[in-house]
């Protein structure tokens, strides 16, 4: 069957000037079939449907579709996440986003009752939607402790038998960040959460941090956020070539497989030839990370030739919270570093100046100030820090620190300065609400974050339908010798926002 989203684009095709014979060839069909779909065009560009729907019944409520598309967005940031998801799980989160709409849309016919979430809905849900291919066990939500064993065993025996050094060995992973965030007890939450039209996804971008075993290198993080250039980036005249981060963009602010490929050879193959040479080190390398959909379980073969001395290994499924070095208090210390410095930054601008705390937070405080916390926060987690994290997968590669409570010590330092920061500018805080702060960034979204998250990729879709229609508009003129196509064409490659809107 043919998708719904394949039958738009094959409608917005010709009428881009492509021919039906054309249309019939790219896509595998019938010319009558094509024929068929163009003459219900007013039909189906009308209709909205979930991505991976095939057909739409009309007997459905438009509630249900809405519940359909969330649960899909949903399904997807759990897969990221690398939690499991069981048939039971999907029913439940279907039920309780249905009931969550209803409330948000109380003139609906369909009832709080009426929707079971039922064995038959789902297996129509699965045949709609395609995702029967992320439906695991039930007896897989849980951490593997065996896997676990039988991994660190065997990746123990590929350190040895290749004679990898902690130099490198390399490790990453993905962490979500809701930037402009404070603790839910201050006035500043309350003040940003009550106001008319406040999208706290607006604030959220992913961040993707590495290093190697030994802790001496850090590569350049990957940020990707949901806006190419943002509007503070031109106030504050940034070059993004000379930031900190490699800043990449899409609407849902996510690492996608193509992002996270331009990262590995953009960044990662580079640094690390560059320290393998500078330090004597034999050109070889392993990169250690999750099975998330990001990482291509092909990757090797993404790799620029340079850097064919860089090998893959991944994490079992379900094994993350075990054997993931970054999740051994890499990032979550991270994410205390950047409360702290996000506290000083808003006392150090409110104590210098005349402005407010909630007039610095709503009119100065933005996504470069953010950056400028990022860099600092990840310049201080300490090298210690990183190579500890490896004590559940290499112990022998983790230096005895000279003192044992020197680590412990260093993070209670952090929370109390967060504590005495937040209560010199007169917020309450306590150190149960940073750690409650820290969990935030990583939680799941609610319905209303999820229908956000929607409506702004329907916009990206959107926006991506009008470049495809002015790279037909070139291709439909590009044999005229006109002066005007060479611009087009030139112009269509800048790729800045502007010209995309003009």
């Amino acid at each position: 069957m043919i998708l719904l989203e394949d039958k738009k684009e094959i409608i917005r095709k010709h009428e881009g000037g492509l021919r039906l014979t054309d249309l019939a060839k790219e896509y595998g069909r019938s010319a009558s079939t094509i024929c068929t779909i163009l003459k219900m065009k007013e039909k189906i560009t009308g209709r909205d449907a979930a991505k991976g729907v095939t057909r739409v019944s009309k007997q459905r409520p438009p509630v249900l579709e809405e519940v359909e598309k969330l649960l899909l967005l949903w399904i997807e940031q759990k897969q990221r996440a690398g939690d499991s998801v069981t048939k039971a799980i999907i029913c439940e989160k279907a039920k309780a986003l249905h009931a969550d709409l209803l409330k948000q849309q109380p003139g609906t016919s369909a009832d709080a009752e009426g929707f079971k979430a039922s064995r038959g809905w789902f297996e129509r849900f699965k045949n709609r939607s395609g995702i029967h291919s992320v439906v695991r066990h039930g007896e897989a939500a849980s951490s593997d402790v065996a896997a676990a064993e039988e991994f660190a065993t065997e990746f123990l025996e590929v350190i040895v038998s290749k004679g990898y050094l902690p130099q490198q060995v390399f490790n990453c992973d993905e962490t979500g960040l809701f930037w402009k965030r404070m603790p839910k007890r201050t006035f500043i939450t309350e003040q940003e959460t009550s106001l008319p039209g406040h999208k706290p996804m607006k604030d959220r971008l992913t961040l993707l941090f590495c290093t190697n075993a030994s802790g001496d290198l850090k590569i350049k993080p990957l940020l990707v956020y949901h806006s190419e250039n943002p509007r503070a980036f031109k106030k504050h005249k940034v070059n993004k070539e000379q930031l900190s981060v490699l800043w990449q963009s899409n609407p849902k602010a996510w690492v996608t497989r193509l992002l996270f490929v331009k990262w590995v050879n953009a960044v990662f193959g580079l640094a690390v030839k560059k320290y393998l040479v500078d330090n004597n080190l034999p050109l070889k390398a392993m990169l250690l990370m999750d099975n998330d959909p990001a990482h291509p379980p092909g990757l090797e073969e993404d790799l620029l030739e340079d850097f064919n001395f860089i090998k893959v290994m991944f994490l079992p499924p379900n094994t993350t919270p075990l054997l993931q070095p970054m999740d051994q208090q890499v990032i979550s210390n991270f994410k205390k570093i950047y409360t702290r410095e996000l506290f000083r930054r808003c006392f150090e601008m409110t104590d210098r100046s005349s402005l407010t705390l909630h007039e610095f937070w709503r009119e100065h405080f933005d996504i470069v100030s953010c950056l400028q916390i990022i860099t600092i926060a990840w310049a201080g987690v300490s090298q210690t820090n990183l190579n500890s994290a490896l004590h559940n997968l290499w112990p022998d590669c983790v230096v005895k620190p000279a003192s044992s409570a020197s680590a412990p010590a260093l993070e209670s330092t952090v929370l109390e300065e967060i504590v005495s920061l937040g209560r010199t500018m007169g917020l309450e805080v306590t150190e149960e609400d940073v750690y409650e702060l820290v969990e935030e960034h990583n939680r799941v979204l609610t319905t209303e974050e999820l229908v956000e998250l929607q409506k702004d990729k329907g916009m990206a879709a959107s926006a991506s339908d009008t470049a495809e229609d002015t790279w037909a508009a070139i291709y439909a003129f590009k044999n005229t010798p006109s002066r005007g196509c060479e611009e087009l064409q030139g112009t269509a490659r800048d790729g800045n926002d502007d010209t995309w809107g003009t």
